[in-house]
This record gives C-alpha cells, structure tokens and sequence, in this order.
C-alpha cells in the first residue's frame, strides 16, 4: 500500500536520511524504534508529506505523493493521511467533537454526518460521556483519545503516529497500544509509528531499526 524509496534528507551539512526505503502492507501497525537523531520522526515527516525530501519517491495506492503540491497535497492529506502526535495538537476553544469533526469539515463532508461519525468514533474510544468537554477538562490520555479519532475521522489509508505516548504515563501508554491494536483489528487501520516505548514496538507487526539515518 506505502511504498518510500531512497529517501535523502540534508539540513545543511548534516545528513539526516541517508536513502531509506520501505513498504506497508494494508492492515499493518508498523514501528520504527531508535536513539535519538536516528531520522526517525524526519522520515515520519516525510512520508507524512509534512516535510520534503531531498530525493526519493514516496507511493501511496500508486499515487506518487512527493511530487504534489499546494492545494492538491493538502487535499491527498487530509483525504489519505490521519496524524497523532506526541503533543495533542487539540484547540483549545473547541469540544471534543469539534476538534475530531475538523478535518471532515475541511473535506467538505455535511455537518451532521461528520458529526455522526466523530461521535461514534468517540464513543468506539471509551469517550461517549465526555464529547462536549473542551481539552483542559480531559486528562492527558483522553486528550490523545481525541487525537486519535481527529486522525480516523476521514478514514485515511494510513494513520502516521509521532511518540505518541510521549506524555502518558505507563497505564494511558499502555491503553492506547491496545487501542491500536483494537483498530486494526476490527478496522483494518494501518499505522506507521515512531516510538522509544519497547512495549508498544513489540506489539506491532513489524518493528523496523534506524541508526544514524538509515535502516539497519
């Protein structure tokens, strides 16, 4: 489904990516493990189409998504691609249903059904009683809930996760591992994960190695 090829990637003189290649089948949680300054979250970035690479080609459902642009890439991604990041990344000001609608109604999907869905999606993620509660009236692990149905939200092929139990304590991390796993089961999600947490990379399918900006 996901297929990088030789990725580079150079802020001035340091080379971060040194040619990476790799491929995600449909269904697979797949993790990328290793020390810091490996490339990890640079190659998410990448292959998240939140960053560009130096040279490389990044395929997606045979659709070449390096070499979109502007208003076109913005519209594969928010399509194609769902994001949970260490940091919550929620508004403030906004609901719990609000903030997961957000991406759908930038599809231009209705009012009512985008959200219908985020509130089943809400409630799939043991959220049902807390869907009006803005961000400061959740803890962190129901935060990161919301992050996760924000990134369901337009059933994307793919769902790129950063550290994303960077800031949860042990039984949170713990929860949301399953969860993942939960949803590749009983959705088929496919997730592409950069992690330190040995716990969550052994549950995955396949746990993948970077050293100094390369697959070892």
């Amino acid at each position: 489904m996901l297929s990088v090829k030789n990725i580079t990637k150079s802020y001035g003189s340091l080379q971060v990516l040194k040619g990476v290649s790799l491929d995600i089948q449909a269904g697979e949680i797949v993790s990328i493990v290793g020390s810091s300054g490996a490339g990890k979250s640079t190659l998410l970035h990448i292959i998240g189409t939140l960053d560009k690479a130096d040279s490389g080609e990044i395929m997606l459902h045979n659709q070449r998504v390096d070499l979109l642009s502007g208003k076109k890439l913005a519209n594969f991604r928010n399509r194609h691609m769902g994001f949970v990041f260490q940091f919550h990344h929620l508004l403030p000001e906004f609901s719990a249903l609000e903030n997961v609608c957000i991406p759908g109604w930038l599809e231009g999907k209705k009012k009512k059904e985008t959200e219908a869905r985020a509130r089943e999606l809400l409630k799939t993620l043991g959220l049902k009683d807390r869907i009006e509660n803005k961000p400061a009236a959740l803890s962190g692990g129901e935060q990161q809930r919301v992050a996760v149905a924000r990134a369901l939200i337009n059933n994307p092929d793919i769902v790129f996760a950063d550290e994303p139990t960077g800031n949860l304590d042990s039984k949170n991390a713990r929860e949301l591992h399953h969860l993942f796993v939960q949803l590749r089961d009983t959705h088929k999600q496919t997730f592409l994960i950069v992690t330190h947490n040995e716990e969550l990379a052994k549950m995955s399918d396949r746990t993948l190695h970077m050293q100094d900006g390369r697959m070892i």
